[in-house]
């Protein structure tokens, strides 16, 4: 254990932690008091986890280089600010949590390298981590066989569920068909050039959209579908060809760094976002601080989270955030869902009363987390989120405008009739 995280030792940085806790909504700090009995390792670690009576430890497997870092950072800052405030408010089941950090350096075999690494030598008791889905393709067989627990943050395509993953971040109905139909009602678009990354994630996503735009929207059609490599800077051909077919929508889901050539080049070319609907699932407040708010200003994004949510607890996460990472600092919509995994982890554990990985699986269903950033969530049978659909429009301070929102919590479908 580091000096600052030491209990009690009081650290500029542990000091910070808890000045951003007061600023918390009291709903968030829900588990055992910390004057609570503490039940015995024996009663609640039957199964060789790294648990003591003092501590749990966990692990973050993110890549903190290569070309997924400038999306990946922002997830490794909010699960470290979790586990900060689930410790200061006492820990799960009276223990502190350990994290143990590993890179998966942008690299696929090496995800699956770290996460063997966390579940058989570390023995860790959950994991938080993965970006993209190529990612967490690579490391779900080493967590069924090894039986982890992956808190897994993306917006993803679907198509999985396993006992041993809790989805914190949406899947395709709840931000590919939504995002859809809302830009089909609201832009009378009609036609649509897909882009992505050359991964599982991009691929699968625009197939779902394909499907959905030629069989579900009428009269609608796909004019464009193209893929670039990870890390690719070079967008001028398929710019040409959007300038070319004149689509009503650039539908674009390019991940990482790339995003910072896209969006620059796209504005060289004279394509004006307040003119040409583009919409996206990829970019976040974090990737747009690497590509400029003025890149991309008009352009619009679907997903759950946005850091100008008005909501108390947003209110209270967004500082608390700042505080330990800097004011500069920028929250996108997979960091807030990586927030709420060591959050939904603790309430998991609390509710099951063991950190056995089955009984966490079993108890899952039914947790809700009334302090999350984005509003109330709930974990589903299927392991996905009960979470709403937005819309944001992207401004040239770096943030998005939210415009529209669902009424109700969108129930998680991973297996959409139709689209698989």
């Amino acid at each position: 254990m580091s000096d600052e995280t030491k209990p009690g030792l009081k650290s500029p940085l542990r000091r910070k932690l808890l000045m951003g806790m007061a600023a918390l909504p009291a709903v968030s700090m829900l588990g055992r008091p910390a004057f609570a009995e503490v039940p015995a390792t024996s009663a609640v670690n039957t199964t060789g986890l790294a648990v003591t009576d003092s501590e749990v430890t966990v692990g973050i497997l993110h890549s903190v280089t290569g070309t997924m870092a400038i999306s990946e950072t922002g997830s490794v800052e909010a699960e470290k600010l979790a586990i900060e405030q689930i410790n200061a408010a006492g820990g799960v089941l009276g223990r502190k949590i350990k994290f143990i950090q590993e890179d998966g350096a942008s690299d696929w075999p090496t995800f699956a390298e770290k996460a063997k690494k966390l579940l058989v030598n570390d023995k860790c008791a959950a994991v938080m981590g993965c970006w993209t889905s190529a990612s967490r393709k690579a490391v779900l067989p080493v967590f069924e066989q090894y039986n982890g627990m992956l808190y897994y943050p993306t917006f993803y395509e679907g198509l999985e569920q396993s006992k041993n993953v809790i989805y914190t971040g949406q899947e395709a109905t709840q931000q590919i068909i939504a995002g859809l139909d809302w830009v089909n009602k609201t832009k009378g678009a009609k036609s649509f050039y897909l882009l992505g990354s050359d991964y599982i994630w991009p691929r699968t996503s625009n197939k779902i959209a394909r499907k959905h735009i030629e069989n579900h929207l009428q009269g609608c059609k796909v004019v464009g579908e193209e893929y670039f490599p990870l890390g690719s800077t070079q967008f001028n051909s398929v710019i040409n060809k959007i300038k070319l077919t004149k689509p009503d929508v650039i539908y674009a889901i390019i991940v990482g760094g790339s995003n910072v050539a896209f969006y620059k080049q796209l504005k060289a070319a004279g394509i004006d976002l307040s003119k040409q609907t583009l919409l996206t699932i990829s970019v976040t407040e974090d990737e747009i601080d690497g590509i400029g708010g003025e890149n991309i200003a008009g352009a619009y994004a679907c997903m759950k989270y946005f850091q100008s949510l008005d909501n108390p607890n947003n209110k209270a996460f967004v500082p608390a955030f700042k505080k330990m990472w800097g004011e500069k600092t920028v929250i996108g919509d997979v960091t807030q869902a990586a927030y709420l995994g060591p959050w939904l982890w603790k309430l998991t554990v609390e509710k099951a009363g063991s950190f056995d990985i089955d009984k966490i699986a079993a108890a899952s269903p039914g947790v809700e987390f009334k302090g999350a950033p984005e509003g109330y969530v709930r974990i589903h049978e299927n392991h996905h989120l009960w979470s709403k659909t937005r819309v944001g429009r992207a401004k040239a301070d770096g943030q998005y405008e939210l415009i529209y929102e669902t009424a109700d919590l969108v129930e998680p479908d991973p297996f959409p009739k139709g689209y698989q």
